[in-house]
């Protein structure tokens, strides 16, 4: 697993629970190391014994656990950058659904070794989808619930997310959206204005 992921792991514990959790999450999981490296690559088990120690340790369940992770990868003001990549896909919340699909192939434009789970979105009539995700770490659905959670409310969508398991391989994420403009989203400039 990419250093991002186990880094992104790790800043989520300590930005939300602190560096103490943290440590106890490092000492739990017996890795024999107390901080990730972005741009190291590490063993697939690791990052599994990390989440499960993690869980323990802070007595959440790990599906749920995996969905916080989501929903700070977008909403967490020190993680803005992922944020903005994301709201690059689209004007809206269904622009963005649409553009999921070619997520991991624009996260290897920005780091090339860098492998995201598999994601295919099937529409199933109007603003009813399924988002399928298949990933070597379990829960990854989970995980993608959250963040689109936190896009949906950062697009000022009404949305009815429901994980249903796991078909075919691949995790099922349920996808109704119900409303595309029922908030006003937070604010996103593609660049800076001028004068």
């Amino acid at each position: 697993m990419h250093g991002l992921v186990n880094r992104a792991i790790q800043r989520f514990v300590t930005d939300c629970y602190g560096e103490a959790q943290w440590l106890a999450a490092a000492e739990r999981a017996d890795i024999g190391l107390t901080s990730f490296e972005a741009m190291l690559t590490y063993e697939d088990e690791l990052t599994e014994q990390v989440l499960t120690a993690v869980s323990d340790v802070l007595d959440r369940p790990y599906e749920e656990l995996l969905e916080d992770i989501g929903t700070y990868l977008v909403s967490h003001p020190n993680v803005e950058a992922l944020r903005r990549l994301l709201r690059f896909s689209g004007v809206d919340f269904t622009d963005f659904l649409h553009s999921l699909d070619d997520l991991p192939d624009r996260a290897r434009l920005a780091v090339s070794d860098l492998e995201l789970p598999r994601i295919e979105l099937k529409q199933h009539g109007a603003g009813f989808y399924r988002l399928n995700v298949q990933s070597r770490i379990p829960g990854a659905g989970h995980l993608f619930t959250g963040v689109l959670r936190a896009m949906a409310d950062d697009y000022g969508a009404l949305v009815f997310l429901e994980h249903q398991g796991n078909e075919n391989g691949a995790e099922v994420v349920a996808v109704s959206l119900l409303e595309t403009e029922f908030a006003e989203g937070r604010g996103f400039e593609l660049g800076a204005r001028t004068g």
